[in-house]
């Protein structure tokens, strides 16, 4: 495997909240590697935090989020909108 990475773009749902940002991964590694792979946080960058109401709550450069509190990770590439949900 080569030592390169590069960002995707992710959506990660939690119990409270729906984080929008950009996690780092190896070449040719896939997202599911990438969460199971990971120890007990992963790194989001150019974050971007929504409560369940659809309200921005806040914009980081870096967060941490606990593995045990994601419920859902998606590549945003891979989501179709639905209804009037804003997903980026």
């Amino acid at each position: 495997m080569s030592g390169e990475s590069y960002k995707t773009k992710v959506i990660i749902l939690t119990r409270h909240y729906r984080i929008i940002g950009h996690i780092h991964m190896q070449s040719q590694a896939r997202v599911t590697d990438y969460i199971c792979d990971s120890m007990n946080f992963i790194a989001v960058t150019d974050a971007e935090i929504w409560d369940l109401d659809q309200r921005k709550v806040a914009t980081t450069s870096f967060l941490n989020i606990s593995r045990k509190h994601i419920e859902t990770v998606m590549p945003e590439d891979c989501i179709k909108k639905v209804g009037g949900m804003q997903i980026s």
